[in-house]
């Protein structure tokens, strides 16, 4: 890939990239090409720390909440009129440094988390990249080939369509012919499945049809024109 990968990977670092697990359009992407293996791990480990990130926030504001109720109960306490005061002001001090302590030890695994999380996320996030690069160029190779195949198959269709016109109008005439001469009988005569000149009578009522709406949408335009040169003439003898 070369350059382009160079490219991506310019483009991945200097990006503010979206957690792509959390991205509904970066699944989408896996209902219409197969996940390689290397994403599948990447996303798993991905997935379990946001999971861990998550746990700790919860955790950690529930902690805090139990910090304060323990703070709050050791203010009223310090007065010392209920009995066994001290007791529990020292068991919640007891609470509040055991809180102190894991909120501790939260504060440092949170330090490097969200790095990790990013660094695993550009990770799949370039393999993505690269991969959707691969993909889009072949199908860009691929819709050129079918573009050239369609227009050709258009020109044939095109080319077959007048030769069938010609020949049902070529069966016609003939056939009637024949059939000012032997009468109708003539299509036993020629073992013929149907009666040619009906296939011309269509052909001449659809092109009817199509001259019929090409004139009707001619008269339409001219009087949809005819109307805003009526109604500008209006505006412009009211503002006189």
């Amino acid at each position: 890939m070369g350059k382009e990968n160079d490219k991506l990977l310019r483009a991945v670092a200097s990006k503010n990239i979206p957690v792509v697990t959390l991205d509904n359009k970066w699944h989408k992407i896996w209902t219409m090409i197969e996940k390689p293996s290397d994403i599948k791990k990447a996303e798993k480990a991905l997935n379990e720390l946001l999971r861990k990130q998550g746990k700790i926030n919860t955790e950690s504001k529930d902690i805090k909440k139990l910090k304060k109720k323990m703070m709050d109960e050791i203010v009223v306490l310090m007065d010392g009129a209920e009995p066994g005061s001290e007791k529990k002001i020292e068991d919640n001090r007891r609470l509040i440094e055991e809180c102190n302590e894991k909120l501790s030890a939260y504060e440092e695994e949170m330090r490097d988390l969200p790095k990790e999380i990013d660094e695993i996320n550009r990770d799949i996030m370039q393999t993505t990249a690269e991969l959707i690069y691969d993909v889009m160029h072949k199908n860009e190779k691929e819709i050129d080939t079918l573009a050239e195949w369609i227009a050709g198959i258009r020109v044939e269709l095109k080319k077959n369509v007048v030769r069938k016109q010609e020949m049902e109008i070529q069966n016609g005439v003939m056939y009637s012919y024949m059939h000012d001469v032997f009468g109708p009988e003539v299509v036993d005569m020629f073992d013929m499945k149907y009666n040619p000149m009906d296939k011309i009578l269509k052909l001449k009522a659809i092109k009817d049809e199509q001259k019929a709406a090409k004139e009707q949408e001619k008269a339409q335009k001219e009087a949809a024109i005819n109307e805003a040169i009526a109604k500008e003439e209006d505006e412009k003898k009211k503002t006189e």
